[in-house]
């Protein structure tokens, strides 16, 4: 997948240096408070414990993942998944025993959700990520690019759930100036100096003019201590200490972990696949080429940390991903550069971070939003199969109105059905006599599942010779339908008294039918002088 869109280029050409390193994880620090808060209150736990979680992801990751330059933290995704289980602690009537909290119970299924995952990367199953096909890829940018853009619009309310309510008039005026002055720095800064990241810059400047108004009594912006107490009113201050290390406060019997089990499970799978997602994202982007068993042990392990110092877990995220590229950050120092600024800004730099308006982390939002979305894929319709067409809306669909995980195994079912037919109904054989009145059917293309039943229709066992060989120097046997399909053929020529005979089978096509001996009886013969060298099982 290449960027093609010229006017909103995603990836600012930066030379890798430590400079733009650490100023793009600065700004992919400054980028992550609202959102770790943000996804806290979505997992139904205490703002500090997404911002723990933001920061061991992020560094973990940064050392030990196979992506650098790619950032991970609390995300939304994972979040969702572990929000039910502390509803669910939270019932009326639940009673926990005496020492243990909610919070225990979660923290223990990340543990849980960390170590699946770094059992799948030891396995190397990361490399499956290839089997995801291109518009299925397109789909997952466009849907997340989509996501990211709703995202942004609850910084227009004030409060939270049902007693959240627009901004004024006026300071929704204001407030969409200030994102379209951020987005115009971002987008033009470049074009004159590329000394600073344009993102960094747009959230500076849009601050000391929100400061400059707040002074005047001109206007006071909404800023990120203000979205904290909109969610939480009993919160002053985003500040907070080190993580400390801690054993999760949890029962260990058999039946909490079989009540964490699908948690962790559904967790790990769509912390790896949005990561695996996002790696394959930043490598078209960077042009190199990331590691995908790496980075799933790097997700584990930093999972495997959170749960015992008290994060939420978490993955790949693509919006601080591409703000990071965006900003120039190629190496692993920006990755590790965000999480310590991060950390800084928790421990002593609280205040200032809390000054800084929504709306140049909304205008800076956008900005990815524009650059995420595959604007090439408009162009598609009409000269692309419909098929992938729909698959590309179809995945783009179920990643909004659900999510990623959901959206890429529909989008790869899709795709394989698809496969499957059109190959299916272009099953044909050519056909010819050998010398001693035996009919060769040369076969060609694949016989699998989709295609067992075109490859019925070929033969006439009413009418054929005593002998017919299939000669599959141009085909495969791929699975049990094809084993199915040969022994249905073979029955049918039985039943006239005849046989079938198979010729140029290639060495994985024979395994097959030899473990399948016991379902399929035919002929296997390795030339044209078949009559002297058959293996006749039928006798």
């Amino acid at each position: 997948m290449t960027k093609t869109n010229k006017l909103f280029k995603l990836n600012i050409d930066r030379p890798r240096n430590v400079k733009n390193d650490l100023l793009s994880g600065l700004t992919v620090a400054l980028a992550l408070v609202p959102e770790a808060v943000a996804f806290s209150f979505v997992a139904k736990v205490d703002p500090v414990i997404g911002l723990y979680a933001a920061f061991m992801m992020g560094l973990i990751t940064a050392i030990f993942g196979g992506r650098p330059g790619m950032i991970s933290g609390a995300t939304g995704a994972v979040a969702v998944i572990f929000a039910p289980l502390m509803i669910e602690l939270s019932a009326p009537g639940v009673v926990l025993p005496e020492g243990v909290t909610k919070e225990g119970y979660l923290f223990a299924a990340v543990i849980l959700m960390g170590i699946m995952q770094m059992i799948f990367g030891a396995l190397k199953l990361g490399k499956f990520i290839r089997m995801v096909p291109h518009p299925v890829m397109l789909g997952f940018v466009n849907g997340l690019a989509i996501i990211i853009f709703k995202s942004q619009f609850e910084m227009f309310y004030v409060g939270h759930g049902e007693h959240a309510h627009l901004l004024p008039a006026l300071d929704l005026a204001i407030m969409g100036g200030m994102i379209a002055l951020t987005m115009g720095i971002s987008f033009f800064l470049p074009k004159l100096t590329k000394a600073v990241p344009a993102t960094l810059a747009g959230i500076v400047v849009i601050t000391l003019i929100s400061i400059v108004l707040e002074k005047t009594g001109t206007h006071t912006s909404r800023n990120v201590l203000d979205f904290v107490q909109g969610m939480d009113p009993t919160k002053e201050t985003i500040a907070a200490g080190f993580p400390t290390f801690g054993i999760p406060q949890v029962p260990f019997t058999w039946d909490v972990f079989k009540m964490i089990l699908p948690f962790s499970a559904l967790a790990a799978a769509v912390g790896l696949i949005e990561s695996l997602m996002t790696l394959t994202l930043v490598d078209e982007i960077t042009e190199t080429r990331g590691r995908g068993n790496k980075e799933c042990i790097g997700q584990g392990l930093a999972n495997l940390v959170n749960g015992f110092f008290g994060g939420m877990g978490g993955c790949a995220m693509i919006g601080q991903s591409m703000i990071n590229i965006r900003g120039g950050g190629r190496g692993r120092l920006s990755g590790i550069s965000a999480a310590i600024f991060l950390l800084l800004i928790l421990l002593v730099a609280a205040p200032l971070v809390e000054i800084i308006p929504l709306a140049a982390l909304v205008g800076v939002m956008f900005m990815v939003v524009i650059g995420t979305f595959e604007w090439s894929s408009l162009r598609l319709f009409g000269s692309v199969p419909k098929m992938d067409i729909f698959i590309i809306i179809l995945v783009s669909v179920v990643t909004v109105l659900h999510d990623l995980a959901v959206a890429v195994l529909v989008g790869i079912i899709v795709s394989a059905l698809a496969f499957a037919w059109e190959h299916g109904k272009k099953i044909h054989a050519n056909i010819s006599k050998a010398e001693n009145g035996a009919k060769i059917y040369k076969l060609e293309s694949a016989l699998f599942f989709g295609s067992a039943q075109s490859f019925k229709d070929l033969f006439d066992p009413l009418n054929d010779p005593q002998d017919v060989v299939i000669d599959f120097q141009k085909a495969r046997v791929y699975d049990h339908s094809a084993i199915e399909a040969i022994n249905n053929i073979t029955e049918r020529y039985a039943d006239q008294g005849k046989f079938l005979h198979l010729l140029n089978l290639s060495p994985e096509c024979q395994e097959l039918l030899d473990k399948a001996e016991n379902i399929v009886e035919l002929s296997v013969i390795e030339d044209l002088n078949w009559q002297h060298v058959a293996d006749n099982r039928l006798g």
